[in-house]
């Protein structure tokens, strides 16, 4: 017997029991709307989705062609219509997940308006966007089940049936979300508080990244700085302990280094002896030799190996790595955060490049050998121009003519149909699949992709509305599409719950219900 179904019957059952006061409740009604709200609150959300994070890790460490994905959505309609799309496209969710990006609730979600990914904009706006796309997600399931149980109700036979088997197996809207704490807006007490409600509110995943949380920045930007190891483990504690408590035991820690662009530190850290954390974070500092009569007047000194040092120190009091440590120090902090709770990594870096991403996780994997990277796809990149780089760089190398193209300028529409740009094309159009295969990245994202698509289609939307196409230029360049590539939201009513209301205005009022959906609905044109 299906869930459906059991619901129906235990609702009678229970009805029987309450006696003539419930005899105008409808079991079947009532298992309708259980049906339509199957989770019941984020932490319901947080266990469900963690597991499917945690079953599609272990099945991309036997197949590393089962990588999954990710697009960064800041609202919930945003969210819900990608997911809507994904079933309508794949009629599957897996390995489909949602990404909550701090940039995008910087620029986009604050009182304060548009600001920069520097922690400034309010934390509390990340769990608030966590459950409001749970809640768009939740009400998918909603609305597209309402719809089958209508079909339901007027069919018979066969087709009855068939309708039936989809509302007991159906997909639901809700994925995995991947949510960025950025560094945890605090000390590790504030990221424990903050990382609760993100959980609170479905969260299976959180990420954090090792930048000083008054000093964060862009992983993209200049001016990053790093903590030193023991701080950022303690916050990531600090996250397990929330998830344990409230029994998300599946929870997912994304631990994110931004060391490959970050040649400053706030703090030197603490060491007990020669070769420990502390030490090793230290060894990493640009600092010179000296003897105590060269000393100058508030001079920071560190005695490593019998040599007293002086680390390199700005006017901003912050002390500088050596150049061309960005590397070592990225497999540092992935290893030390492997071995202390994280369980995927974020490497965040300047190009889309496979052979870099691979040197690091090849020196991740000689101590921690089911590494595993979740990669943002970023925006900042100039993908096209990166990659027409590349395989300049590949012809050159290989001996080959590349005197008619000019390195500089590659991005130029004069080189789109050379045998080149065709070949980087389909680098990147295949860059997700070979570095999942080749660069253990489990998950790939792109952060920003609905801030982008929102500009560019109001773009064209405003370019033609405002000028000599006028309503043309909404009616061929939105409606028509909607319509003729199946785009749900066309029936803008029904996507924003007026037939929901009406099911329920029927369940509470019967035929006294005050219904929107009648012959005079305008929607019915579609």
């Amino acid at each position: 017997m299906s869930q459906y179904h059991t619901d129906i019957e235990a609702i009678a059952n229970l009805k029987d029991k309450e006696g003539s006061a419930w005899n105008s409740i409808n079991p079947e009604s009532a298992a309708r709307m259980r049906a339509q709200n199957r989770f019941k609150t984020g932490l319901d959300v947080a266990r469900y989705t963690a597991k499917i994070m945690r079953h599609d890790m272990a099945a991309y460490d036997v197949d590393p062609s089962k990588y999954t994905q990710s697009l960064g959505c800041w609202h919930g309609f945003i969210g819900q219509q990608k997911m809507i799309s994904i079933k309508k496209h794949f009629n599957s969710t897996d390995r489909c997940y949602l990404y909550l990006s701090g940039w995008m609730i910087a620029a986009l979600r604050s009182e304060f308006g548009p600001l920069p990914d520097q922690s400034m904009h309010e934390k509390t706006t990340v769990s608030a966007l966590i459950k409001e796309l749970y809640t768009f997600l939740r009400q998918a399931d909603a609305r597209e089940l309402g719809g089958l149980f209508r079909q339901l109700d007027g069919a018979d036979g066969v087709a009855k049936q068939a309708i039936q088997d989809k509302i007991d197996n159906h997909i639901t809207h809700v994925v995995p979300i991947i949510a960025d704490i950025d560094a945890g807006f605090g000390n590790a007490e504030a990221t424990y508080l903050l990382a609760k409600q993100m959980i609170e509110a479905g969260a299976c995943c959180i990420q954090i990244e090792n930048q000083v949380s008054d000093e964060k920045q862009c992983g993209h930007q200049d001016g990053k700085v790093t903590v030193p190891h023991e701080d950022f483990l303690a916050k990531i504690r600090a996250i397990r302990y929330a998830f344990l408590e409230l029994g998300v035991d599946d929870g997912v820690i994304v631990a994110r280094t931004d060391s490959l662009g970050a040649g400053l530190t706030k703090q030197i850290a603490f060491t007990r002896e020669p070769g420990d954390l502390g030490d090793l974070y230290n060894s990493f500092l640009d600092a010179e030799e000296i003897s105590t009569d060269a000393m100058k007047n508030g001079d920071v000194l560190i005695n490593r190996g019998g040599k007293l040092l002086r680390p390199k120190r700005l006017p901003s009091n912050l002390f500088q790595f050596r150049e061309g440590t960005g590397e070592a120090r990225c497999v540092l902090d992935s290893i030390t955060a492997l071995q202390n709770g994280a369980d995927l990594l974020w490497i965040e870096t300047e190009k889309p490049n496979i052979a870099q991403i691979n040197g690091m996780v090849q020196e991740i994997r000689k101590i921690v050998p089911n590494a595993k990277l979740i990669y943002n796809n970023s925006p900042s990149f100039n993908w096209t121009l990166a990659f027409r780089q590349q395989i300049f760089d590949t012809m050159k190398a290989e001996g080959k003519d590349v005197s008619a193209f000019d390195r500089a300028a590659l991005m130029s529409v004069e080189y789109d149909g050379s045998e080149l740009a065709q070949v980087a094309d389909e680098k990147i159009r295949t860059f997700q699949a070979d570095s999942a295969r080749e660069a253990g990245i489990f998950h790939h994202l792109i952060t920003l992709p609905t801030y982008h698509t929102a500009a560019l289609s109001t773009d064209n939307l405003a370019k033609e509305y405002f000028g000599e196409q006028g309503m043309l230029g909404y009616v061929a360049g939105v409606q028509r599409k909607e319509i003729r590539q199946g785009i749900a939201c066309v029936k803008h009513q029904n996507m924003a719950g007026s037939d929901l209301g009406d099911d329920h205005k029927g369940y509470f009022s019967g035929e006294a219900a005050l219904k929107a959906s009648g012959k005079d609905n305008t929607m019915n044109q579609f």
